[in-house]
């Protein structure tokens, strides 16, 4: 039946009488009622005030006679709707194939009844139903005409691929006198039962009619959604495309961090397990699940954190060559930009399990071996005391800085959350994302070098002619800090200022002066 739907484009292919569902013993009264006690649980709640739809400053209210709003389906999906369109004060009708099975389902306020008695009198109705089930309705497409169906559905990504058209568009090529939009496809179930304030609050909206936008947004913001017009019915693809991508935004951060991860991981395997195995013939390969991963993790941490403030530098750089900031810039770096909130997130990650890491290392019988061997080795040299005052101080500020460090990064990912972000202003937001984001930077840099200490110029830390990994992960945060130093110099820091609030170097403006019927140009430097 959907293969001969889709070969008649415009139009609905000829069904029987009875391909609605209803069977031929159908009652005259069709609605079902349920005692009040049939529903238990969170679907037969109110879920919030039916006159206030949300409570956090922007109150919707409904008005004092309830609209009527149809649902075609009897899935999770339709029951959420249901479940959210009747605590926010709708009358609603659901029409099912089967209203007697599918009746306890759904709220005892919400009347289920079969599909042409759901149709009849709502003028906005909800589509609720798969790609494949479109055609079933084409019986009722006298009762549709002119009405606003709305389209929630979402497809697979295989018919996403497979299908030209998006589901919105061919819901509206099989009814042609209906006006199809295309809305609340990206939230979820949960979202609708929860309601707004535990899940996304917008609601994508696509249609080709103005006024039917209109009337869903004005529905979605009632149920406490915020609606964002999306345009014309053509950007259903596109909008029906976004529930397909798995974190779109943390694809090349996260390739970004295994990249780095698996390269400190080898540069340190190198060092500490193959090194002593080749030139002395010591199995380390015990190091592999612990010692090496928690040598890893700070170097990719800290390498990560840089990468979020060496974009800046960049782009200060590139608006101090150009003398102006109204030339785009390049993609690599515009992209780059834009994920540096997932790679600081990613930084925070790994600095947290470097933290985890760090806490088992005590934990494991070869450091509890390694202390038994340093006490016999004592014993047998009669020292009596073991103290060396310069590690003592080096290991204690070691700590602290690092400890430091991890707490400027928590605070900077909390205020990363958006809860937490809408509720600063511009410039709090700001200092904290920058002002503490390069203290946090800063901290990190001292952690490492008090880690590092005096190793970089000691030979016998080259291990296969290879520098101490610390040493790699120093070069680019001092770029960045040294970069970050020279635009602090009044004569570049005075200009990168003049150049954001709109300055552009050798700006001139042109003019014609006209005089004795010859015309001369003048410029005006400004």
């Amino acid at each position: 039946m959907a293969a001969q739907a889709h070969g008649q484009q415009g139009s609905c292919p000829t069904l029987p009488t009875q391909g609605c569902g209803e069977s031929p013993e159908k009652e005259a009264s069709a609605t079902y009622s349920r005692p009040a006690t049939a529903m238990s649980g969170e679907m037969d709640k109110p879920l919030i005030s039916r006159r206030l739809v949300d409570s956090d400053g922007s109150l919707a209210e409904v008005p004092s006679k309830a609209p009527e709003v149809g649902i075609l389906g009897s899935g999770d999906f339709a029951r959420s709707l249901a479940t959210r369109l009747v605590s926010s004060g709708f009358s609603v009708v659901v029409g099912s194939r089967n209203p007697k099975r599918t009746a306890g389902l759904f709220p005892s306020a919400a009347q289920v009844t079969f599909q042409e008695d759901a149709v009849s009198s709502p003028q906005v109705i909800f589509v609720a139903m798969f790609r494949e089930h479109y055609p079933s309705l084409c019986c009722l497409g006298e009762q549709l005409a002119g009405k606003i169906l709305v389209d929630v559905s979402n497809p697979t990504e295989k018919e996403h691929l497979e299908h030209r058209q998006s589901n919105a568009e061919y819901l509206a090529s099989l009814f042609p006198a209906c006006t199809v939009v295309k809305a609340f496809n990206v939230i979820s179930a949960w979202a609708l039962q929860a309601g707004p304030r535990d899940g996304n609050r917008q609601v994508l909206i696509c249609s080709d009619q103005l006024e039917a936008k209109h009337t869903v947004s004005e529905m979605a913001r009632a149920m406490g959604f915020t609606p964002l017009d999306m345009g014309s019915l053509a950007s259903a693809r596109e909008v029906e495309a976004i529930p397909l991508r798995l974190f779109p935004s943390w694809k090349v951060p996260t390739l970004l961090a295994l990249g780095l991860f698996v390269f400190f991981y080898a540069y340190n395997f190198i060092r500490d397990v193959l090194q002593p195995y080749v030139q002395k013939n010591e199995n380390k390969f015990y190091k592999m699940p612990l010692s090496v991963v928690n040598t890893t993790l700070p170097c990719v941490a800290y390498v990560l954190l840089s990468l979020v403030y060496l974009p800046g530098v960049l782009a200060a750089a590139l608006q101090l060559k150009r003398g102006t900031k109204y030339q785009r810039f390049p993609d690599w770096l515009d992209h780059w930009m834009q994920h540096r909130k997932q790679i600081g997130l990613l930084s925070f990650f790994f600095a947290v399990l470097h933290a985890l890491y760090s806490f088992c290392l005590p934990l494991r019988r070869s450091h509890r071996y390694d202390l038994v061997n340093l006490a016999v080795k004592q014993v047998l040299a009669n020292k009596s005391r073991l103290w060396v005052e310069e590690e003592v101080w080096r290991m204690e500020i070691y700590l602290s800085l690092g400890v430091l460090a991890l707490g400027a990064l928590s605070l900077l990912a909390v205020t990363s959350l958006p809860s937490i972000a809408n509720s600063l202003n511009w410039k709090e937001f700001s200092f904290v994302q920058s002002t503490l984001g390069f203290v946090a930077l800063m901290l990190a840099t001292l952690h490492t070098l008090t880690y590092g200490w005096t190793r970089a110029f000691e030979e016998n830390h080259y291990k296969f002619y290879l520098p101490p990994t610390f040493t790699l992960t120093l070069l680019l945060p001092c770029v960045v800090i040294l970069a970050k130093a020279l635009f602090l110099l009044p004569c570049l820091s005075r200009r990168l200022t003049r150049i954001r609030r709109g300055w552009e170097k050798d700006r001139a403006v042109k003019f014609m002066l006209t005089a004795d019927h010859t015309q001369g140009e003048k410029t005006s430097h400004v």
